[in-house]
């Protein structure tokens, strides 16, 4: 199991994983009108690269945190982020930009493939560590809305790169100096699991793919583009970026929260039921949204964000009740290159969609795609090997007629 210092910076580089993902589109109004961008949503697709490469470089990392070690890993993640981020602040047009954005996405590729595994290797309850790091990583968000709101009104929108970049450097300095060494790269080490039937394992794999790509393009909307949709429909509260920022704090805090509940009722309720049964929820939330404004769609915001956080958890939990931890890095990665690519799409999306259609026509397509997560949970396996206890070999040899 993880030791203690360890385990609460690798929940801190979550933290800071997801919150300089947002910086951008927080402070993207602010740096809109310093670069004389005349719309925010014309200047949203820039930041494509970002999160194309936090999907993209996700095999790649995988790869190394297996065969090369992930302390090893971890330590260029955080030593990245920060240099990639003092390069942002440091930008001074659209174009440059996107190229220091592009560059700090592939080091926060890093992060979901090596520092996950790496956290719960050995946890005794790896559900309830997975919540308790999808907090941290959701406090990330929160944290990018508080702060930058903060930064760009009092500092400028370069703070809000500059100050976060501190943060990652002490973090860096402090891993390096806490964490153990690691006698050997995961990929040599002895199983810690029985291995599963390849058509299980593929069947199990599809489906966390296909629901991780629906989960990223819902967090991607959302996230992205929460601000805006606060500020044009409770425009006269939100128009002061501080207190949108506090605004939107909260609702981040409450779905972090939510994956704590939900991490812990992982370890007890049958997976598949509990994530159905969550991700349902988005369909009405969405929808009735897309014609909500005021304190009313606040409240609907709320609650949303509480259904797609929630839903975070899931797909490492599967990885881990699923996956030897010799090769965890590798399959989280070639899960994270197929979903993060894709739903990347949605921040080179959000600003002309909302620009040619509105609000309401996004949140409708987000309850379309939440429908689509629907259909793919539905196809999970009933029980999850560490539902039914210890399996045996004949237990393994049944399990593909059991799964069909």
């Amino acid at each position: 199991m993880t030791h203690r210092p360890t385990s609460l910076l690798l929940n801190a580089a979550h933290a800071l994983d997801h919150m300089f993902l947002l910086v951008f589109a927080t402070a993207v109004g602010a740096i809109a009108a310093d670069f004389g961008v005349a719309r925010w949503e014309d200047l949203m697709p820039y930041g494509v690269g970002a999160f194309a490469l936090f999907g993209l470089g996700s095999l790649p990392a995988g790869r190394l945190g297996d065969h090369w070690g992930r302390r090893r890993m971890m330590l260029v993640f955080f030593f990245g982020m920060g240099a990639s981020m003092l390069l942002c602040a440091a930008t001074t047009g659209p174009w440059q930009l996107a190229a220091t954005l592009t560059l700090m996405g592939a080091f926060s590729s890093i992060y979901h493939p090596v520092g996950i595994p790496l956290l719960v290797r050995g946890a005794a309850r790896p559900g309830l560590t997975i919540g308790i790091n999808g907090l941290a990583g959701n406090l990330g968000v929160a944290l990018a809305a508080a702060t930058t709101g903060v930064l760009v009104k009092y500092a400028g929108w370069r703070a809000a790169f500059a100050v976060p970049a501190l943060a990652a450097f002490a973090a860096g300095i402090a891993f390096a100096l806490v964490a153990p060494d690691e006698p050997l790269p995961p990929a040599r080490r002895e199983a810690t699991q029985a291995p599963l039937p390849a058509g299980l394992l593929a069947r199990v794999f599809a489906v966390i793919t296909v629901a991780s790509v629906a989960s990223g393009l819902l967090f991607n909307f959302t996230t992205n583009g929460n601000g805006e949709l606060l500020r044009q429909r409770m425009a006269t509260i939100t128009a002061d970026p501080a207190v949108l920022g506090a605004l939107l704090a909260l609702v981040y805090v409450a779905g972090a929260c939510a994956q704590v509940v939900v991490g812990s009722l992982i370890d007890r309720v049958p997976v598949k039921r509990l994530y159905l049964a969550l991700v349902a929820c988005q369909v009405p939330l969405f929808a009735l949204a897309a014609a909500a404004d005021g304190w009313g769609l606040y409240a609907l915001m709320v609650a949303f964000m509480i259904a797609v956080f929630g839903a975070i958890p899931f797909t490492d939990a599967l990885i881990v009740r699923y996956v030897d931890d010799r090769m965890r890095s590798r399959v989280s990665g070639m899960r994270l290159t197929v979903a993060f690519g894709v739903s990347s799409l949605a921040v080179w999306a959000l600003g002309p969609v909302v620009k040619a259609a509105g609000f309401g026509a996004l949140l409708a397509a987000m309850a379309v795609i939440a429908v689509a997560a629907c259909a793919a949970v539905a196809m999970l396996p009933g029980r999850a090997p560490a539902e039914e206890g210890p399996a045996t070999d004949a237990d393994l040899r049944r399990a593909p007629r059991a799964a069909r």
